[in-house]
């Protein structure tokens, strides 16, 4: 039984490893097709999806009174999501976060930890009404984003010229891509081969450039609209059953040693259900697409907090006990230290701010066993 588990385990993180690339190549083609910045993208459909094995566990959670884990599930997810997953991601590469995150996004995100802290020790745990009150909040928050949207889509230059750090980050990103062009010419000009002297031919390296059939195929159907929104849909059915698949395993093997329930919604099931946000937002930091990798936290935590609490707490009570306070406490500090990395001028978070989360991190786990 616990190979099965193991088994099941490793194929639901090759599903999220995949269904991540999957989701990531097409949000960011659609998000350049439609115009839309690739923060919003990050902030709306990759978050939603991403966030998904967070809604199923939790709810499920609920509905089964196994409300430790519910609550547990949602504040673990969005400590690692800073701590671990923000912080790797730095590591690898300078994540730029916007001026919309740092008057929008980050605001929404502190607002929406305390509010969880507020709402859970006032009454003991988290009821139906205090769901209600995330879901309203969580509502106008989406209602902002897609006003936004909708003004991006049809005057995308006026949107881009009233925000001077998305200046900037477009004016770095025609510095990156004139650099990459440079680099094109440069390997032309190195490789003689390149062209044939007497007929002008082009060479056998020239024709031979892409690695296989497959990925010219795959190259060129990512060009039209209809595969990048199958690659979407695709990747977010594969990050979902993956994430499902591995929570599932993990948690039973952790249950068969006697872990609480706290712990295990802490630990594992969090991880488990992070490993979409983690995949996609490291993946997204190594193909350049930082607005994606940091929208996609940012968006996760919001999701997490407003969305999936407050859905779940509408099926059961979530209790609140003091443990789930310190880790909500935490998860408010992760928040407040983005912010606070997020501050200075450049508006980067570098390979200083991933040290520090990922110190935070092992940190927190050292007191979580501890404890």
């Amino acid at each position: 039984m616990i190979a099965l588990q193991i088994f099941l385990l490793i194929v639901g993180l090759v599903l999220l490893v995949k269904g991540a690339d999957w989701f990531v190549d097409g949000g960011a083609g659609v998000a350049k097709k439609c115009k839309i910045s690739p923060l919003i993208v990050g902030l709306t459909i990759v978050a939603f999806g991403t966030s998904a094995p967070e809604l199923a566990v939790s709810v499920t959670s609920a509905i089964e009174h196994s409300t430790d884990l519910a609550i547990s599930n949602v504040v673990g997810s969005n400590i690692i999501n800073v701590f671990l997953i923000l912080g790797l991601s730095a590591v690898l590469h300078k994540l730029p976060v916007q001026k919309n995150s740092l008057f929008l996004d980050l605001p929404v995100l502190i607002l929406s930890s305390a509010l969880l802290i507020i709402l859970g020790y006032l009454g003991g745990a988290v009821v139906w009404w205090d769901g209600l009150i995330l879901i309203a909040v969580f509502g106008v928050y989406m209602f902002i984003l897609l006003r936004k949207a909708i003004k991006e889509i049809k005057n995308p230059i006026k949107t881009v010229n009233v925000d001077a750090g998305e200046c900037v980050a477009a004016q770095n990103n025609e510095i990156d891509g004139a650099g990459e062009n440079i680099s094109e010419q440069n390997s032309e000009i190195e490789s003689p081969e390149a062209t044939d002297g007497e007929n002008g031919k082009p060479s056998e390296k020239t024709e031979k450039t892409p690695k296989s059939k497959l990925g010219v195929w795959y190259g060129n159907q990512k060009q039209k609209t209809w595969f990048l929104i199958i690659l979407i849909i695709v990747g977010i059915g594969m990050i979902v059953g993956g994430g499902t698949l591995l929570v599932n395993a993990a948690t039973e093997i952790a249950t068969r040693a006697g872990v609480s329930q706290r712990v295990i919604g802490l630990t594992i099931v969090a991880i488990g259900t992070s490993l979409p946000e983690l995949v996609t937002s490291v993946i997204a930091a190594f193909k350049g697409e930082t607005d994606i990798a940091v929208g996609n936290i940012i968006g996760s935590n919001i999701f997490n907090i407003l969305l999936i609490a407050g859905i779940s707490s509408l099926f059961y009570p979530l209790s609140f006990s003091l443990g789930n306070l310190i880790d909500a406490t935490v998860a408010l500090g992760a928040a407040l230290l983005l912010l606070l990395f997020s501050l200075p001028k450049s508006h980067k978070l570098g390979r200083l701010f991933g040290i520090v989360m990922l110190a935070c991190f092992a940190g927190y786990y050292v007191y979580l066993f501890i404890a």
